[in-house]
């Protein structure tokens, strides 16, 4: 496990880290990889220990295969392309690190060497395909590739003859002119050919200009772009970052006006960015590619390579610091000397099939800072905690961006962040980008969990409804329950933005264009933060029933458990009680870990399920869930479902008022079921929220 060194506590308060701390963890994971390589000769390829999902299966074709060749080659240069230049004659596993690289780019780049993994010209006659528009994996690593060698130039590429460096050359021009992804990928193309122009190459600047305006245009706000349907940290790791990088090869001299803009959107994610963050500087677990981890960081170092940067460097620094210790100082972050394929340790749920053994090494991207000498404000500035210095007690700030359609809160009570998110859609049937889009709260401290093993009926943060008259089906491809009723979770997150401070959503189950959505179950979301914690005040929409309809709150690490139940008595004429279950606990890592769900109007009762192999950061976990029946098809029965999930960092009681924080619940109907009119929430801290969806319907966006 990583040990802090070279600490200066006077210049970094919180974190203690330096640069040259930071050069000991990249040395850190450069010598586990190099732990795993025999000798100058042998290519980056590691110990693996998935093969269901992850890349190259075994039958997989030549070109599959060398694809990993590559990206283990490029994905571990981003760590040492640094060190390299900074550490000149490092030796690890008794191979120079210098001498390495430079040797096996040009194998890479050389047809008939046991390590060539093919250019774009080879890869299509190899397949004989005759598909217009295919594109290969090699395309991404090109891009860390011309990355890496820039950091490296005068130790790397500098000492190469015309003639490699023609032969490189050549090699990147044949990616760098075909086939690309119509999203992020095309910042890879114009990496290459950003690099071949400032070293004296040709280029096409049409396909340049057409990859850059497309860029552009894929932007939303707040700094964020749209990456195909969904928003996520793509935007950070490659959008903001290598769009810096663009800049200053090609992009000031060559394209002043998209250079202008992509500096412009840089600086207005800076605004907010910082507060994805919670005040550790820890990265929540969202979105795909989660194996990259503090990656995420990155376009901090992007927008300091701008001319004009609008970034505090001691906020960023602090922030990529805190981001690089959620990790590295975790006993599961490695196997076998690697990064995991995980989030913490291995956990299969958050892997995608385009990844393989090397994949996680992508988070070296965080690493990039290094580039910036010892004098850089990065490096020279005071840390600071940017919002988390400002908060009063028990404040939260919440900052939501209807571009994206995303929505974080910074909790002063806890230092956790939370984000809700919308314009989320995906296959009904895909369950893993559902738990990467589609929960309901994503939570720094507490990472998302996958379905409870052997529990049809409950998700951590996500509604559950199964069609108690249905038993021949799962529309999202989990497993039906013990008795085969229908079983299905949201796969579409409508977004409809704040209003007095409520958060407004609707979310689709068994979303599908081919289906009117009046044919489809759905549930509007309004949403409002209390110190620890979300309240939810959530209306059914059932187009269909009887069904029995459950949500579950966040995953709970169980390294042995305390469980505690509450009721509390409200002073209504329905004689109802409002229900809890807390539970205390500890991570993998011993750290203390709380949690209380609470259900209130609407919900019939509160339970737990136990699980194992679900919970990323431990092997054994806890869900614990609500669930209510409606068994009328045109029924007049209550339609709110109103609850709370609160968390803190360490095991000392929540008071009774945090727990149980309603006073009052005003409906308008005299049923109080809120079929209609505004629903009012009074809190017992004097707080008071409405919830009206009542015109919601009039700018849902997807």
């Amino acid at each position: 496990m990583f040990e802090k060194k070279y600490l200066d506590y006077e210049l970094s308060p919180y974190t203690g880290m330096t640069r040259r701390s930071w050069i000991a963890a990249a040395e850190y994971l450069l010598e586990g990889i190099f732990n795993n390589i025999s000798d100058i000769e042998a290519p980056v390829v590691m110990p693996r220990y998935e093969t269901e999902v992850t890349y190259p299966p075994k039958d997989a074709p030549e070109w599959r295969k060398k694809a990993e060749v590559f990206e283990g080659l490029c994905r571990s240069f981003f760590i040492s392309a640094p060190l390299i230049h900074i550490e000149p004659e490092l030796v690890l596993n008794g191979i120079n690190i210098r001498e390495y690289y430079k040797k096996q780019v040009l194998y890479a780049v050389t047809p008939g060497s046991d390590n060539y993994v093919l250019n774009y010209s080879d890869i299509r006659a190899l397949e004989k395909n005759d598909d217009p528009i295919a594109f290969y994996q090699q395309t991404v690593e090109t891009a860390a590739l011309v990355i890496c060698l820039w950091l490296s130039k005068e130790e790397i590429w500098d000492t190469y003859t015309k003639e490699e460096k023609d032969r490189i050359a050549a090699f990147l021009t044949d990616f760098a002119h075909s086939n690309t992804v119509a999203q992020n990928w095309r910042l890879f193309n114009m990496l290459d050919m950003a690099f071949l122009y400032m070293n004296g190459y040709p280029i096409d600047e049409d396909i340049m200009r057409d990859h850059a305006q497309n860029i552009l245009h894929y932007y939303v706000g707040g700094g964020w772009y749209r990456d195909g349907q969904s928003f996520d940290y793509y935007s950070n790791w490659a959008f903001n970052m290598y769009t810096g990088i663009w800049n200053i090869w090609y992009g000031y001299e060559k394209e002043p006006y998209i250079a202008a803009k992509f500096e412009e959107n840089s600086n207005e994610l800076m605004k907010t960015y910082p507060d994805f963050f919670d005040r550790d500087g820890f990265t929540n677990m969202w979105g795909r590619s989660g194996i990259y981890r503090n990656a995420s960081t990155s376009s901090f170092d992007g927008n300091l390579m701008m001319k004009n940067p609008g970034l505090d460097p001691g906020l960023a620094r602090r922030i990529c610091s805190g981001s690089l210790l959620q990790f590295l100082e975790r006993d599961d972050f490695l196997w076998n000397g690697v990064p995991t394929l995980g989030f913490y340790g291995p956990f299969i749920p958050l892997v995608q099939g385009y990844s393989c053994a090397e994949s996680p090494m992508w988070l070296a991207k965080a690493l990039l800072c290094l580039h910036f000498p010892e004098e850089h404000p990065f490096w020279s500035a005071k840390e600071n905690n940017g919002i988390w210095e400002k908060l009063q007690k028990n404040e939260t700030k919440v900052t939501t961006l209807d571009g994206p359609a995303l929505c974080f809160a910074n909790h002063e009570a806890n230092g956790i962040t939370e984000l809700r998110t919308g314009k989320v859609v995906k296959n009904k049937h895909d369950l893993h980008g559902i738990w990467n889009y589609g929960k309901l709260v994503y939570n720094t401290k507490f990472p998302w969990e996958c379905t409870p093993k052997d529990q049809y009926r409950c998700e951590s943060q996500q509604y559950v409804i199964e069609y108690l008259d249905e038993k021949t089906r799962s529309s999202n491809g989990g497993a039906s329950g013990n008795n085969g009723i229908s079983r299905n979770t949201p796969n579409a997150v409508f977004w409809y933005g704040e209003k007095n401070e409520v958060l407004y959503r609707r979310q689709f189950f068994e979303y599908e264009t081919e289906t009117e959505t009046h044919h489809m179950t759905a549930i509007d979301l309004a949403d409002f933060v209390v110190p620890y914690g979300i309240l939810r005040a959530d209306k059914i929409r059932m187009y269909r029933r009887p069904l029995r309809i459950t949500l579950g709150a966040f995953g709970f690490p169980d390294n042995g458990t305390e469980i505690i139940r509450k009721t509390e008595k409200m002073n209504t004429t329905d004689d109802i009680s409002y229900k809890a279950i807390i539970l205390k606990g500890h991570d993998h890592t011993g750290k203390e870990k709380q949690l209380a769900f609470t259900v209130m109007d609407g919900w019939s009762d509160i339970e737990i399920v136990k699980s194992k192999g679900t919970n990323p950061d431990s092997e054994n976990s806890i869900v614990v869930y609500a669930e209510t029946r409606r068994e009328k098809q045109y029924g007049y029965e209550p339609y709110f479902l109103i609850s709370q999930v609160i968390t803190k960092e360490s095991l000392e009681d929540f008071e009774e008022d945090e727990i149980f924080p309603v006073k009052e619940i005003r409906y308008t109907d005299p049923q109080r079921c809120g079929g209609y009119g505004p629903v009012t929430i009074s809190l017992k801290n004097g707080d008071e929220k409405q919830i009206d969806f009542y015109g919601i319907e009039s700018r849902l966006e997807l």
